[in-house]
């Protein structure tokens, strides 16, 4: 039995060490040199060629190397029975949420406004601070985490989810009540999944029922946006502005309109890195309990796309 590793464009050799330390008679071949595909039973994915899993006959498990699993399934030629296991990490959590605060406090305390007003040596208090209403899109693990902490901070927050949820302490919103939802809030965080029902999820439609002035902050995936009509809504001042930390392509290329856009903020999709020393364990655990015929853990369900 082997472990194949296949994530072009991250380096394997850190995540070689940690699995190593844990158990180094584990046989691992890393993309794009295998050449034993039928010993590799299990493989570790981040954004794989489309279709390279019919090359190994005797696969059994595949790993996400991280929290999400949309490269994973946006993959059609993988077969139905193969399990499909993800990372879960309390400080994927702790990153996120820290990230999160941030992009609040930096649009309410009206930081990037500053910024731009000591370039020009301006002095103006007034207006010191926004006042918003959060709703965060995708109350899983990492939207929750968010909600709790900014309503120890004393925000006014609601959430929206796929599916009812029963006794929350804060206003939540699911299925079609999106409209009722928009009608609450001026600060949108998006946590959501990435499924075919959320691709694209925010849109011009979706924008154009925000409150005018609505601040945008997306921390999920790339496909969740329309990046045309993210420009066209902000050009408009339906929506004011936006932090962005995923992109359709990454690398933001060089001469995306993102780039010029003083009223977006761009980060390099850092908000929340899978670390490997967190990530090897459950790895490891999950190829020993493959190997002994034990329940997998962090498996998730194909139908809902988490």
């Amino acid at each position: 039995m082997g472990l194949a590793i296949i994530s072009p464009g991250r380096d394997p050799e850190v995540w070689i060490e940690n699995i190593k330390m844990l158990d180094a008679d584990i046989d691992i071949q890393v993309y794009p040199n295998i050449d034993r595909k039928d010993d590799v039973e299990a493989v570790m994915l981040w954004n794989h060629p489309k279709g390279i899993l019919n090359e190994f006959p005797n696969l059994k498990l595949i790993c996400s190397m991280g929290a999400g699993v949309d490269h994973i399934l946006s993959d059609d030629s993988i077969p139905s029975h193969l399990p499909i296991t993800r990372i879960i990490d309390d400080k994927l959590t702790i990153s996120m949420t820290n990230y999160v605060v941030m992009g609040v406090l930096n649009y309410h305390r009206q930081f990037i406004r500053y910024q731009n007003q000591k370039v020009k040596k301006i002095w103006d208090m007034s207006s010191p601070e926004i006042e918003i209403n959060v709703g965060v899109l995708g109350v899983g693990e990492l939207g929750g985490d968010v909600i709790d902490k900014l309503r120890l901070m004393k925000f006014n927050v609601a959430g929206y989810g796929n599916s009812p949820k029963r006794d929350l302490k804060y206003p939540y919103f699911h299925g079609d009540q999106l409209d009722d939802f928009l009608k609450q809030v001026n600060m949108i965080i998006c946590l959501l999944p990435l499924t075919p029902q959320t691709e694209n999820f925010l849109n011009k439609d979706f924008f154009n029922k925000c409150k005018p002035g609505t601040y945008i902050i997306n921390v999920a995936r790339g496909k969740h946006l329309v990046e045309s009509d993210l420009l066209e809504a902000i050009e408009e001042d339906q929506i004011s502005g936006a932090m962005l930390d995923v992109f359709l392509e990454e690398p933001l290329p060089i001469e995306h309109p993102f780039w010029g856009n003083d009223r977006i903020m761009v980060t390099p999709h850092i908000a929340s890195v899978t670390n490997p020393s967190a990530a090897a364990p459950q790895i490891v655990n999950n190829y020993h309990r493959l190997l002994n015929q034990k329940p997998l853990i962090n498996v998730i369900d194909r139908n809902r796309g988490y």
